[in-house]
């Protein structure tokens, strides 16, 4: 599979990921118990990019915050969930909770298109973010998984003061913060998605008009190419993720 960072990717007939640009991953949601008791991951939002779960085995919930309010979504097998940037997400792990995850824009989530939801203090540059969030890909097993534990129990506390905010300018003020916190990375994230959703949209158009002119040649570059993932149980915002190549 090509990259989005390919040579083939650059133009439109050339793009080579996934489908529409997205990005895919298996996920085993955490079945860590928080202290209120309930397992799972960390809250968080996307700023950029739809998500959508596909439900692959096990049972749980995802615990949704938007300006519309709190609402608890239950997830079994062959349930398909999907949500837009901007919507708040907590996962819960009832019993094996197992999903596959496909994200738009392929490559932008890989970049950091996820905001925690920290408490404010934490959210004031990205350096202080970064420290608060960032796990050592070098680091060993155990100190992976303790950051992982330590990032989420925090990123609910802020989430829980969203939760139980009288009036709707907490979570204002977190969209904001959370912006302010991205931006010196828009740039390349513009070229992230110029290369692989934009350029895989690009494609299609680019063959509709090759068809209207009885123009087939792009049919004859017909490829298939299938791949295994490229790391297998990384410590995810969720849970451990096995992943493919960002496009």
């Amino acid at each position: 599979m090509v990259s989005a960072d390919g040579d083939r990717a650059g133009t439109p007939q050339g793009f080579g990921g996934l489908p529409g640009g997205v990005a895919v991953s298996h996920l085993r949601v955490y079945d860590w118990p928080a202290d209120d008791g309930v397992c799972g991951g960390t809250p968080h939002l996307h700023l950029t990019c739809s998500e959508a779960y596909v439900v692959t085995g096990g049972r749980g919930a995802v615990q949704t915050l938007t300006t519309s309010g709190y609402e608890v979504t239950p997830l079994t097998p062959g349930t398909v969930a999907r949500f837009t940037p901007g919507t708040v997400h907590r996962l819960v792990d009832e019993g094996g909770l197992r999903i596959t995850v496909l994200m738009q824009n392929g490559g932008l989530p890989e970049a950091g298109d996820a905001v925690l939801t920290l408490p404010p203090a934490y959210l004031s540059d990205p350096r202080t973010y970064a420290a608060a969030t960032v796990i050592p890909a070098d680091a060993p097993e155990e100190e992976r998984e303790r950051i992982a534990r330590v990032r989420r129990d925090l990123a609910l506390t802020g989430y829980r003061a969203l939760r139980e905010a009288d009036g709707p300018e907490p979570l204002a003020a977190f969209h904001r913060a959370a912006a302010a916190l991205v931006r010196p990375r828009l740039a390349e994230w513009r070229e992230r998605w110029r290369r692989g959703a934009a350029a895989a949209s690009a494609a299609t158009g680019e063959q509709l008009d090759r068809l209207e002119r009885g123009d087939v040649s792009h049919l004859a570059e017909a490829a298939v190419r299938a791949e295994q993932p490229s790391e297998y149980g990384k410590y995810g915002m969720c849970g451990r993720l096995d992943v493919y190549r960002a496009q």
